[in-house]
């Protein structure tokens, strides 16, 4: 058996006649009063940056930190209320600055300034306008040419057709129907107007014939300048004394006419005729539709056509042929030629005995 402590019991120093409740008070002095538990120390209030997660923020250009701001001093009536502070602002990225590409600078294209002479006795026999000449019926039937013709190149500038819209391909679909006597009369009546000027261009390779129209002897060319990348093509254009009337011959002969005015070469040798001249117009005097390649290419770089129609010769269905060879050029446009009756009283286009 194990010893068992005994439960102590009163002694007897207290009042006898007291109860039991006032003998246990005397014996554990509850009289002394109950001390509270100890209160928990202050804690000190946490800022909003301390208690939030800084996030991760982008990688950004290098910007100086700013300084730290003072904390605020605690507030005793809200010391464990966390103070509100604001989000530190996040600077916006520093893009570097991007030069513009710098826009090409275009050398206008010079022509040589020696003049040649035209002789107006040819220009008289075959049928040509004469410039200081007297007024024909022949000059007023191709100032309405032109006049339409001009009015054409207006609109397609307004509609930001570029160079295009200052390239007029003349052809038709046989030979002998008059393309290269109403090319050279159409640049010769431009020559005249006053703010601007003519490049008559003779694109017929196999077979030009504007030199000897206008007295002009041959010289290198417009093939000339797609066969060689170096070579610059406002060299070959001629002069002539005819105010406002430049040349370009056809060039060297190849049978590979057509693969050269195919080729990338052949948009930036055209672009330079008229570089640095917004009024110039350029009239191609080309190969017959149905007889060669070379004016269905020539049309995909012009703006407008204007397809000679031989009165009485020019058959329907070759003319249909002709003008779906030219469908690339967004205008083209039918000019009659050697008609001997107008319902309205005009002859349009009337020559007699000549074969352009």
């Amino acid at each position: 058996m194990t010893d068992q402590s005994k439960i102590p019991v009163p002694d007897d120093q207290a009042e006898p006649g007291a109860s039991l409740i006032e003998r246990a008070a005397e014996r554990f002095d509850f009289r002394r009063g109950i001390k509270p538990p100890p209160l928990p120390p202050v804690v000190k209030p946490r800022s909003v940056r301390e208690v939030r997660p800084q996030a991760s923020t982008p990688a950004v250009a290098a910007v100086a930190p700013e300084p730290a701001q003072p904390a605020p001093a605690p507030n005793p009536r809200t010391q464990f209320e966390p103070v509100a502070e604001p989000a530190p602002a996040i600077a916006a990225p520093r893009l570097a600055a991007v030069a513009p590409e710098p826009t090409p600078v275009q050398i206008p294209a010079i022509f040589p300034k020696r003049k040649l002479e035209i002789d107006r006795e040819r220009l008289l026999e075959n049928g040509l306008i004469v410039p200081e000449g007297s007024v024909t019926a022949l000059l007023e039937e191709f100032r309405m040419v032109k006049r339409q013709v001009l009015l054409q190149a207006g609109e397609m500038r307004r509609q930001n057709a570029g160079a295009k819209a200052q390239r007029v391909l003349i052809c038709s679909p046989h030979p002998g129907e008059g393309k290269t006597y109403c090319a050279t009369n159409l640049a010769l009546s431009i020559a005249a107007e006053k703010d601007g000027d003519v490049l008559l261009v003779d694109a017929d390779f196999a077979k030009p014939s504007i030199l000897s129209a206008l007295g002009l002897s041959g010289g290198p060319g417009l093939m000339d300048a797609l066969m060689d990348e170096r070579a610059d093509v406002a060299d070959f254009v001629l002069g002539t004394d005819i105010p406002g009337l430049w040349v370009l011959p056809a060039g060297d002969t190849t049978t590979n006419d057509s693969e050269y005015l195919a080729s990338a070469r052949a948009a930036t040798v055209l672009d330079r005729l008229t570089q640095g001249a917004p009024n110039r117009m350029v009239i191609f005097d080309s190969p017959p539709a149905l007889a060669a390649t070379p004016a269905a290419e020539l049309a995909k770089l012009v703006g407008q056509a204007l397809v000679i129609v031989r009165a009485d010769s020019t058959g329907q269905g070759a003319l249909e042929d002709a003008v779906s060879l030219l469908s690339a050029c967004p205008n083209i446009q039918l000019l009659l030629n050697g008609a001997q009756f107008s319902p309205s009283g005009r002859s349009f286009g009337t020559y007699y005995g000549y074969k352009g």
